[in-house]
């Protein structure tokens, strides 16, 4: 059961004052869940956990059994929402060092930038391989996972066909119509829907998650299962023991304090990924109208030697969100030498997993005692169980957080300015009047 330790947050922000917001938080909870909140036509996520059929689970099950029998390799196409979800489970779950291989497909990523030289990378590698594609877009055209399929699906024609190619591709986009759709019904891949009423940071519930999730040998059932959990607590503990309203609400108190930057930390590296996903959720949730809390991450202990003098001394604008694992499983233990050349005999017979715990807990003091506020969020393991209680708690959290800050948390306007630039610069057809503009504002070197 997923737990939520605010004792040193109220150094700074009494328990009462917290305690205070329940009206108000409660108020932002009804309007999400009778869906007339802002952004009401994306809710779809909210009954996720318990939504799917047994059948369309046993398909997926089915589906990845066949898919291992074909593949070695799984690619994963995609960016932002509709890759960063899956990654964080798969990089929390599985053996950094690949003997998860020897069952499953290795599972490697494209579409998430425009580097060249990565993916020039990748499919050097893949040329060895058998792999799969799933490629996941709601339109097809979004550049970065566009490009990415279209040199992976040429390079998969050039060595299987067209037709056994389309055995290896699997498709999740929008119900009816897009680029990716269409190409879809052409090619007769295999192809999943995403919901319409689901925005892509909230997606990892819905095929956009589950689908390569199960093709990497995940138990989806158990993660499902663990959000379900969380969905039932939120609704029905009150708030002084509701960790998703108290975490809202107390994220919304601190940022009225003047805490602008939440640094979302772990001391387990396998957790990384988990960070990137609760970074777009909550940047793109909050970020508009000029507000919200700036998230940013860090891998404790490795980045307290280069991040931890700042945390410790730098200006006090940040709080810290710690997701502190109770049973994190086995490792070795710290042997004795008899000379003690290195003076870490005090360690001697210690295991590493309590060191690290004592590293947690040691930082956590120095740094309240810096000045700076942390949320401490606990599970008991890193499992699929766990991992969607963790999930559905920081969804939830997110919109009614971003509800009470005041603003929408299910668009992003901002993101398409960038694009527009891009597209410009590219010439695009349909941008020439944006391109003739741009132009004109480059240095002569830029253009």
């Amino acid at each position: 059961m997923l737990k939520l330790n605010l004792d040193f947050v109220y150094p700074f922000i009494e328990e009462h004052k917290i305690l205070s917001m329940e009206k108000e938080t409660l108020e932002q909870q009804e309007q999400l869940m009778s869906h007339r909140g802002a952004g009401k036509d994306f809710h779809g996520w909210l009954d996720l956990p318990g939504a799917h059929s047994k059948q369309f689970l046993n398909d997926l099950t089915s589906l990845g059994s066949e898919m291992r029998e074909l593949v070695d390799t799984l690619v994963l196409v995609g960016i932002g929402g509709s890759y960063l979800g899956a990654r964080a489970i798969f990089e929390s779950l599985r053996d950094p060092f690949g003997l998860y291989r020897t069952q499953f497909p290795e599972v490697l990523y494209a579409g998430h930038h425009l580097a060249g030289d990565y993916l020039q990378e990748l499919l050097d590698y893949l040329e060895n391989r058998s792999f799969a594609v799933v490629v996941i877009s709601k339109s097809g055209t979004t550049t970065e996972p566009a490009v990415a399929f279209r040199l992976l699906r040429e390079q998969m024609i050039r060595r299987w066909g067209r037709r056994k190619t389309s055995e290896r591709i699997i498709a999740i986009t929008d119900t009816e119509k897009g680029a990716l759709r269409k190409l879809s019904r052409e090619e007769g891949y295999r192809s999943f829907a995403i919901p319409d009423d689901v925005g892509g940071r909230y997606s990892v519930l819905t095929p956009v998650g589950l689908v390569p999730l199960a093709l990497g040998g995940i138990d989806i059932e158990s993660l499902l299962d663990g959000a379900d959990q969380m969905k039932g607590s939120s609704e029905l503990l009150p708030f002084s023991d509701n960790p998703v309203l108290l975490y809202a609400a107390a994220r919304n108190a601190l940022y009225q304090y003047g805490k602008v930057v939440e640094l979302m930390v772990s001391y387990h590296p396998k957790l990384h990924f988990f960070s990137e996903w609760w970074k777009q959720l909550f940047g793109e949730s909050e970020g508009k109208d000029h507000k919200g809390i700036f998230p940013a991450s860090a891998d404790f202990t490795t980045d307290l030697h280069s991040l931890g003098q700042y945390i410790q001394d730098g200006k006090r604008i940040l709080f810290e969100t710690v997701i502190s694992v109770r049973n994190p499983g086995s490792g070795p233990s710290i042997p004795e030498d008899q000379q003690d050349t290195d003076g870490m005999n005090y360690v001697a017979n210690k295991s590493l997993q309590m060191v690290n715990q004592k590293a947690e807990l040691g930082t956590i003091l120095a740094h309240v005692d810096g000045g700076v506020p942390n949320v401490i969020v606990e599970i008991d393991k890193l499992n699929e169980k766990s991992l969607g209680s963790l999930i559905y708690f920081f969804e939830k959290s997110c919109a009614i957080s971003g509800y009470l800050l005041g603003v929408n948390p299910f668009d992003q306007p901002g993101v398409e300015a960038y694009k527009k630039n891009m597209f410009a610069l590219l010439e695009k057809p349909g941008f020439e009047a944006e391109t003739r503009a741009i132009k004109k504002r480059l240095p002569k070197n830029l253009s």
